[in-house]
């Protein structure tokens, strides 16, 4: 039997060259058999020409010019990581020239803003993915395989912490933790994976009743910590906590507290305790292993991102996290600033 044509690998430009960067371009490194990195596109390519020593294939293109992206023909998808207030007319033009996109989280500033960016790539008939890496986690994958088995019964109780620490010099950087550059504080760009992580096995929050503030601790414009009472639409009920003024930094937990058993998911370990008193463990022995904040974990998680985005794109299926489907995170996120704001509890359409 004849073996099938090999696929063309598929030509990849970075646009943006800021802190998470280097993580996708060590992603791409990993992927040379499907894809190519062809151009990184930044506003100071000069400053950008280190990102070549972590790419194990030929250098790319380094450029100014995102026009000249979009015209480029062997380029069939962008991994898009700028700030989010500048992400609108950049996916606008790269999705008319018929460039799939995958995004750095979140889609945008505010769920509105985020639903014209999905609007956009559904008209011009491209794929959007968002970068929620956690949920290829190891032990984020086995969880979702638990909850999705069914054995662990009825969903009762779920917690949500995201305890972590930035020094005040995070929030120096010029435009970040604002409204204008990042849309919100804590909750936005930082909890936004735990809330994603969580909502896919949960399922849709309802009712929030909630309080922001910013801390003593930092100097900035949003919120640095942010705690609600969540009610989901399957019944179950539960809290969220988040926070980048809780020090030491330790990582993000998960709960999910069912009638056969509760669960603790969190960066590298998965534990379940059954009520019959067995417990099932999987991940790192230790859990106690120190966290450095900014860590960002490893670039592996990026890398299966993005190589299940480019499954998609030539099987023609939906990626992990579709654009639409995160909308889901930002309108947990605005619902919870809103109860913040007017002292009341705010519902969701489901």
């Amino acid at each position: 039997m004849a073996k099938p044509p090999a696929q063309k690998r598929v030509g990849v430009g970075l646009i943006g060259a800021g802190m998470i960067a280097k993580t996708h371009v060590a992603a791409l490194s990993g992927l040379q058999s499907v894809a190519q990195l062809r151009t990184i596109v930044s506003r100071n390519p000069e400053r950008a020409l280190y990102l070549a020593d972590h790419y194990d294939g030929a250098a790319p293109e380094f450029s100014a010019d995102l026009t000249a992206v979009a015209a480029d023909p062997s380029i069939s998808m962008v991994i898009v990581a700028t700030p989010p207030s500048v992400r609108k007319d950049v996916i606008a033009e790269l999705a008319k020239a018929g460039k799939h996109i995958l995004l750095e989280k979140p889609v945008a500033r505010t769920p509105e803003e985020a639903l014209e960016v999905v609007e956009i790539c559904e008209r011009e008939g491209v794929m959007l993915g968002v970068l929620f890496q956690h949920r290829m986690r190891e032990t984020s994958i086995a969880a979702a395989r638990h909850v999705a088995g069914g054995m662990l019964g009825k969903l009762g109780v779920v917690e949500i912490a995201v305890p972590l620490w930035r020094d005040q010099s995070y929030y120096d950087e010029l435009g970040r933790g604002t409204y204008a550059r990042d849309g919100g504080g804590v909750m936005i760009t930082n909890a936004i994976h735990s809330i994603d992580l969580a909502l896919s096995m949960t399922g849709p929050v309802t009712r929030v009743q909630a309080m922001t503030a910013t801390s003593p601790l930092h100097r900035m414009e949003a919120e640095d910590f942010a705690t609600a009472g969540l009610r989901f639409a399957n019944g179950a009920v539960g809290s969220f906590v988040a926070s980048t003024a809780m020090y030491p930094h330790r990582t993000e937990v998960i709960r999910l507290h069912f009638e056969n058993g509760s669960m603790r998911l969190d960066k590298d370990t998965l534990e379940i305790s059954w009520r019959d008193g067995r417990t099932e463990h999987q991940g790192k022995d230790d859990s106690t292993h120190a966290v450095k904040p900014l860590s960002g974990g490893t670039h592996e998680w990026h890398q299966a991102v993005i190589a299940d985005f480019i499954d998609a794109i030539r099987v023609g299926c939906k990626p992990t996290v579709t654009g639409r489907q995160a909308l889901v995170s930002q309108q947990l996120i605005a619902a919870i600033e809103a109860s913040s704001q007017t002292g009341l509890p705010v519902d969701l359409a489901v």
